[in-house]
C-alpha cells in the first residue's frame, strides 16, 4: 500500500522550517541577494536545529529522520531562498552522506559531526571548464608522493568554495584508466597551495558564493583518500543521486514561491472592476502551476521514500524528479511573470529574483538534457539507469 501523507513528526519538522524561513531568512533575503552576502550565521542556526542531519545517524550528529525529511526541509528553505538551500548539498549530500557511505570510521568521526553542525562549511568539487556532464574529461590529477598525494588542477562552479573548511575533491590518480582512475579526497581547504577566485557572477542564487578552486601541489595525506584509489567515479555517482534529489526539492520550493506570489497578486490586483483571479485566462495558468508543482513534489517525495527504504542507487527516479521539477520551475516562472505584469518588471519586487533562480535549476546538478538522456536510454533499453 502506498501512503502519500507525511508523518506527524515530518509535518512538525516542516512547520519548524517554514517558521524559521519566514522569521530568520525572509526579512533580509532580498538585500542579501543584491549584496551577494552569504549568511554563515543563518547556516549555523540551521545546524543547531538539525536541518543538515536528516539522512545521517545520531552517532555522527544527525537525527536519522531520513531522506523525506531532508527533502521537506530543503523545499521549505528554498521557498524563501534558493541560496540558503544550497547547503543541503554542501553540508549533507555532497559531503556528510558520501563520507558516511564510503569513509573510514576515523573519517566519519572527524568530519561528519562538524559538517552537520555547520561548525565547518563543506564544498563538493568535480566540475572543470571542459568537464561538466562529461566528468571523464577532468584534468585535475593527484600524484602519489610517499605517504601523501600532490593535487594539481582547477575546479570551477564550486558552491561555497571560498567559505569552506573542507572539500570533497575529485582528481585522477590513474588518468589512463579514465572513469576507473578517478579518486576522491577529503581536503582541508586551508592547506598551502589552495586558492579560490572571487565570487563568480551568477544569474540567480547570488547569496550562495561560487568560485573556482586552484590546486597547486597541494599535499594531502593518504588518509585523505575517500574509499579506495580509483573508486572516485562510483562515489561521484552516488553523490549525484543524492545531490540531485536535493536539487529537485530546491526546484519544488522555488515553484511554490512562484505560486505564492501569483496567488497574492491575482487576489489583490483589480482590473475592469474585479480581481484578476476571476479571469479565466489567469485561472488556467494558476491551475497548471499548482498541478505541475504538485506532480513535481510527488516525484521528488517518491524518490526520497525509495532512499529511505534502502534503494539508494535510484538514478532513474532521481533523473525523473530533477528533470521535471527543474522544467516546471522554469515554465511557471514565465507564467508568474505574465500574471504579475508590469509589477513583475520592477526590480523592487520578489518575482524577478524568483524567475532568475528558477532558470538555474535547468543547468545545475545535471542539465535537463542529460536527465532526459538518462530516462530515454533506460526506456529504450540501451543503458539501464539503475544498475
Amino acid at each position: 500500500m502506498m501512503d502519500f501523507e507525511l508523518t506527524e513528526e515530518c509535518r512538525a519538522l516542516q512547520q519548524t522550517a517554514r517558521d524559521f524561513a519566514e522569521k530568520e531568512i525572509a526579512p533580509t533575503v532580498t538585500a542579501d541577494e543584491r549584496a551577494h552576502r552569504f549568511q554563515r550565521e543563518i547556516i549555523a542556526r540551521m545546524g543547531e536545529l538539525g536541518f543538515w542531519g536528516c539522512p545521517v545517524p545520531e552517532e555522527y550528529g544527525g537525527n536519522g529522520m531520513g531522506f523525506v525529511a531532508h527533502v521537506v526541509l530543503c523545499e521549505e528553505i528554498a521557498r524563501i531562498s534558493c541560496s540558503l538551500a544550497v547547503p543541503f548539498n554542501t553540508q549533507t549530500m555532497g559531503t556528510s552522506r558520501a563520507i558516511l557511505e564510503f569513509g573510514t570510521a576515523e573519517q566519519k568521526r572527524k568530519y561528519i559531526p562538524k559538517l552537520i553542525s555547520a561548525e565547518w562549511i563543506g564544498c563538493f568539487a568535480v566540475t572543470e571548464s571542459n568537464a561538466g556532464n562529461d566528468v571523464a574529461a577532468m584534468t585535475a590529477v593527484a600524484t602519489r608522493d610517499g605517504d601523501h598525494y600532490l593535487l594539481n588542477g582547477t575546479k570551477t562552479w564550486v558552491s561555497l568554495a571560498q567559505v569552506a573548511e573542507v572539500g570533497l575533491i575529485f582528481a585522477y590518480t590513474t588518468p589512463e584508466l579514465k572513469h576507473g582512475g578517478i579518486s576522491a579526497f577529503i581536503v582541508d581547504m586551508n592547506l598551502p597551495g589552495i586558492s579560490c577566485s572571487p565570487d563568480q557572477e551568477k544569474l540567480g542564487w547570488r547569496a550562495a558564493p561560487t568560485a573556482e578552486i586552484y590546486l597547486d601541489d597541494v599535499s594531502v595525506p593518504v588518509s585523505a583518500l575517500l574509499g579506495n584509489p580509483g573508486q572516485g567515479f562510483e562515489i561521484m555517482l552516488r553523490c549525484f543521486d543524492n545531490m540531485r534529489l536535493t536539487a529537485a526539492a530546491r526546484a519544488v520550493g522555488n515553484c511554490q514561491a512562484l505560486i505564492d506570489v501569483s496567488l497574492k497578486y491575482a487576489t489583490q490586483r483589480v482590473q475592469f472592476g474585479q480581481e484578476i483571479g476571476h479571469f479565466q485566462m489567469v485561472q488556467e495558468v494558476i491551475a497548471r502551476m499548482v498541478v505541475e508543482t504538485e506532480a513535481a513534489r510527488l516525484l521528488t517525495y517518491r524518490n526520497a521514500n525509495q532512499k529511505d527504504r534502502g534503494v539508494l542507487h535510484n538514478t532513474l527516479e532521481t533523473s525523473m524528479s530533477k528533470y521535471f521539477a527543474s522544467e516546471v520551475a522554469s515554465r511557471i516562472a514565465d507564467d508568474a511573470f505574465r500574471i504579475t505584469g508590469a509589477y513583475g518588471c520592477s526590480g523592487q519586487q520578489r518575482i524577478g529574483r524568483l524567475l532568475r533562480d528558477a532558470k538555474m535549476h535547468q543547468v545545475l546538478d545535471g542539465s535537463s538534457n542529460i536527465h532526459k538522456m538518462i530516462v530515454a536510454t533506460d526506456a529504450l533499453g540501451y543503458r539501464r539507469a539503475n544498475r
